[in-house]
């Protein structure tokens, strides 16, 4: 997951440049693992462990109620669009309903969500922990641990980034330190696992490990980042290599995306974190070999500098975007398997949130925060900014010697958007449902669920139930932790 980074300056950035298509590479696994035969045992039930509180059941689904897993980045759509639905869309008289909330070690990582079970990955002291949950009462079915020595450079969270993944039978985790992991979803039997920064002989990069890698079919894609394979394809079963693209780039930030385009299946995968001279760009890859049809060079010239927002394909278009020097692009992707630019601008700089795009617009955040974070329109087909605007959220805050009035700004948000609606998770624990739309921006209602810093995580949404991590010590000293709350609504 891509919520470790931290502000650094812009500056002069390196030219864009499509190259013609490709062929795969013939690169030999350096590692395959073992895979365990994982013997029958009985299904663990769910139990109540420390640091649970329930607070009450939440409603029944309404009968025509549309619901998801959220089984994969920025949810099934790979985009951060959800089709759920009904929801709560007024919050305006106060936060959801929370149901349950359990206290949770340090990390950066959204859970995931399939069927009634919610995979939880932090870090407590020296392991990265994996933990499954009932999804409507936050007790746990099993738990799986081993050692991790982490230590970021900067200070940030020594946890994992990276959401786990599922493709319904085994979940997927990636931590920080480049642990890869199949286990068993009912069980939490471990398939087989591998130690990507030591097999590919990896220097840590900036925050370490933080792309959440990508199921597609058969294949765990993750965007490793070695000197002679940027992007390696896993078997999902076997965790054997399957094939390696690229040999320029090393990891980023940025989850590799799936999208039809010109009527084939292609994974979209933007590349480039910490290196000298600075490198990186997108990457348009057949998933079923590793062939690369076009790279397209995009990165800025600073070394302190990452790219880490995910590629947004709109038909047979993608927009890539960071916010250390160039800004954003929008290329097309022509019959052939090449691309070309359509335009480019510095418009909608996004840090390491993705922008979501709506009716032939692109919402997001300008910047890299916490303030001097606008939210910002452009226009698709052009790039033209349509409005910019970094509203002041008011929040009380009681304490033991009164109230405080605090002005926090959104800053590094998160957006879902829900039913023609987007939901925003602020920086600070803020929960805002806004119209997205040319025209200006428009507040329909918000509530805040906690004054906390480093609320990064996207929030996960199933069966109309939300999952927020809270990152970091509340201002009412309250933990860290995982909370879900209640925002199903009633049928019409």
């Amino acid at each position: 997951m891509h919520r470790s980074l931290i502000p650094f300056t812009l500056s002069i950035y390196l030219g864009a440049c499509a190259l013609a298509p490709a062929t795969a590479q013939n690169v030999t696994d350096p590692a395959p693992p073992k895979v365990q035969t994982l013997t029958e045992v009985p299904l663990p039930p769910a139990t109540a462990q420390p640091g649970l509180k329930f607070y009450r059941a939440p409603k029944p689904l309404a009968k025509t109620a549309v619901v998801t897993d959220w089984r994969d980045f920025l949810g099934s759509s790979h985009n951060a669009v959800s089709p759920e639905a009904p929801l709560l869309t007024d919050v305006s008289k106060g936060k959801p309903t929370l149901v349950w909330e359990v206290v949770k070690g340090e990390g950066y990582a959204t859970p995931a969500v399939i069927g009634e079970r919610v995979v939880l990955f932090h870090r407590e002291g020296s392991n990265e922990v994996i933990e499954c949950l009932q999804a409507e009462t936050g007790k746990r079915y099993w738990k799986t641990t081993y050692p991790t020595t982490y230590e970021d450079r900067y200070g940030f969270s020594g946890g994992p980034r990276c959401q786990p993944v599922s493709d319904g039978d085994y979940v997927y985790t990636l931590g920080a330190e480049g642990k890869l992991h199949c286990l068993k979803l009912t069980t939490g039997q471990i398939l087989w696992k591998r130690d990507i920064v030591k097999e590919f002989a990896l220097k840590q990069n900036f925050f370490g490990v933080g792309a959440t890698p990508l199921l597609e079919g058969d294949v765990l894609i993750v965007n490793v980042g070695a000197e002679k394979v940027c992007v390696a394809g896993f078997h999902k079963r076997t965790g054997k290599m399957l094939w390696g693209a690229g040999d320029e780039w090393g990891a980023s930030y940025a989850s590799p995306i799936p999208a039809t385009v010109q009527g084939k299946r292609r994974v979209f995968v933007f590349a480039g974190g910490e290196s000298q001279p600075t490198s990186g760009g997108l990457l348009c890859i057949d998933p079923t070999n590793g062939k690369i049809d076009f790279r397209h060079s995009w990165r800025a010239r600073r070394y302190e500098s990452v790219n880490a927002s995910s590629p947004i394909v709109v038909g047979n278009q993608v927009y890539i975007s960071e916010c250390y020097g160039p800004g954003g692009v929008l290329l097309d992707i022509l019959p052939d398997g090449t691309a070309k630019e359509v335009w480019s601008n510095r418009v909608l700089n996004t840090h390491f949130m993705t922008a979501i795009h709506k009716d032939g617009y692109l919402y997001g955040i300008d910047g890299h925060g916490p303030r001097n974070a606008p939210f910002v329109c452009i226009e698709l087909k052009t790039g033209k900014e349509m409005w910019r605007i970094e509203p002041e959220w008011e929040e009380t805050l009681k304490t033991a010697e009164g109230e405080r009035k605090l002005s926090l700004s959104p800053g590094l948000a998160s957006f879902l958007l829900v039913g023609g609606r987007c939901l925003i998770l602020g920086n600070y624990g803020q929960l805002a449902w806004v119209d997205l739309n040319p025209k200006a921006y428009t507040e329909l209602s918000r509530t805040s669920l906690f004054i906390a810093a480093e609320t990064w995580s996207m929030p996960a949404l199933s069966k109309g139930l939300l999952y927020v991590v809270q990152n970091s010590k509340g201002a009412d000293n309250t933990s860290t932790r995982l909370l879900c709350y209640d925002l199903r609504g009633e049928a019409k």
